[in-house]
């Protein structure tokens, strides 16, 4: 279980992720040795999962972003899972989510162009098994893009 410490130290992770263990404890007002034990004990309740660079997919070059809504046939058994192992295997798919309802998946995709996005959806999307209908939406803008809870 989480107290404010906790809450603290993870609302000052959201905001300043690079942040020093020591600078980390000086913000929260902790010691250092205080403040690593806390990270410790996040950590290993899964709390914290550990860190990760945020890349920019427009600079370098991707100026392409579409999600892709899919349904399967599911007459297939195995469908899912044929379907989300070759789903991995397309390098240009950076999300890959499933749902209940009408669509089973949502991949996003980045790629350079339209003519890369052409290629990548008509030789290695269309190629993936068990799909049943599919639609494409185009990211015209992002909005909003954060995992910031409200702690």
């Amino acid at each position: 279980m989480q107290d404010d410490t906790d809450r603290r130290l993870l609302r000052l992770l959201q905001e300043a992720p690079d942040l020093s263990t020591a600078e980390l404890a000086e913000r929260a007002g902790l010691t250092a040795m205080r403040c690593a034990r806390r990270l410790a004990r996040l950590q290993d309740a899964g709390v914290l999962r550990g860190s990760r660079a945020v890349i920019d997919w427009k600079a370098l070059g991707f100026e392409v972003a579409v999600s892709l809504r899919v349904t399967l046939d599911k007459t297939q058994p195995r469908a899912f899972d044929e379907f989300l192992a070759r789903a991995r295997e397309v390098a240009e798919v950076i999300e890959i989510q499933t749902f209940l309802g009408r669509v089973d998946v949502r991949l996003q995709l980045v790629a350079r162009d339209l003519d890369h996005y052409r290629v990548v959806y008509r030789e290695r999307i269309l190629a993936l098994p068990h799909i049943a209908d599919i639609e494409s939406l185009m990211t015209v803008s992002v909005v909003k893009s954060d995992e910031k809870l409200p702690l």
